[in-house]
């Protein structure tokens, strides 16, 4: 793999910082990996980790004669970085992030990108529970989507470039609008973590009730939804407050559909239970199917924590 930018920073060392770290080494993608953070034993880890030539906890720093710029932090704090890193941004610079809402980012940033940079708004579709330098490993975007929404006038060079970096990640790369990112995200990714967060605070309102038994009995289901409900509490209250509309909409329609299941239990209809049950059992099949994840009875998750 050929070196594809000279200079590299990493604004954020988390999940997805670390493991972009690991992949753009291990692969060759730069020839010098900035890391900035503003905490500086997140700094001292990602050190001791080895992954970058250069720490820093100046985001303004590290930006300096930086060829590509990669914003991971929660997508609240991405007006401040963008305040801070703008005045020293490398004319033809290329600017992107990894936040989870894309209309939003693009509101806090759009405004302090100066005209001569290239700020291409991304969003990876990878990730574990887990958060942290530690979290992060080789290999995290292999195989997953990453989402451009581009706005309006971007370099199509700038653009080109940018994918290609995520395809040497082993990304499979799709443009679309930001509105439209926001709610199909809503549905596919901040839904189903706000009802694991939902379900795991009520089985804990449970706990005095049920005698510890919720915990001691929990089967494979309610595991699953711990996994979701483990994720970084600072990036998920963001991305609620972040992608609102779009997140009230999908809950609106799922209270519908709930209630509309919650009486055909209470009638026994068990022909509209059986027809849900097995319309939706066919899209986990179709998600196994497109290779975004794997079909073993702990879903992959055990394979991937030998990662």
């Amino acid at each position: 793999m050929s070196v594809q930018f000279d200079r590299i920073a990493l604004i954020g060392i988390g999940l997805i910082g670390s493991s972009l770290a690991y992949d753009i080494r291990r692969l060759g993608l730069a020839r010098e990996i900035v890391v900035a953070t503003r905490s500086l034993d997140t700094l001292k880890r990602a050190e001791e980790l080895g992954l970058g030539d250069r720490y820093t906890t100046s985001s303004q720093d590290a930006v300096k004669d930086a060829d590509l710029v990669i914003v991971s932090v929660p997508v609240g704090a991405s007006e401040s970085v963008a305040k801070e890193i703008s005045a020293n941004l490398k004319p033809g610079a290329i600017v992107t992030d990894v936040g989870s809402t894309k209309a939003s980012v693009i509101a806090q940033m759009m405004p302090h990108m100066p005209d001569n940079v290239h700020f291409i708004p991304g969003h990876p579709l990878a990730g574990t529970e887990k958060s942290g330098p530690d979290a992060g490993f080789p290999g995290l975007f292999e195989g997953r989507w990453c989402i451009f929404t581009p706005v309006a006038g971007t370099d199509e060079a700038a653009l080109k470039r940018l994918r290609s970096f995520w395809e040497a990640l082993g990304s499979k790369v799709d443009e679309m609008d930001a509105e439209h990112h926001d709610k199909v995200l809503a549905i596919v990714s901040h839904l189903p973590h706000i009802i694991a967060y939902n379900i795991v605070g009520t089985a804990d309102d449970l706990e005095t009730v049920t005698e510890s038994e919720v915990i001691k009995y929990s089967a494979s289901g309610f595991r699953d939804f711990t996994r979701l409900a483990a994720s970084d509490p600072t990036m998920w209250r963001d991305v609620c407050l972040h992608n609102r509309d779009a997140i009230l909409e999908m809950l609106a329609r799922f209270s519908e559909d709930l209630a509309y299941l919650q009486r055909a239990i209470r009638w026994g209809e068990g022909d509209k239970i059986f027809e849900l049950f097995t319309r939706t059992r066919a899209i986990r099949r179709s998600i196994v199917q497109a290779g975004q994840d794997v079909d073993a009875p702990d879903f992959g998750r055990h394979a991937l924590d030998k990662k």
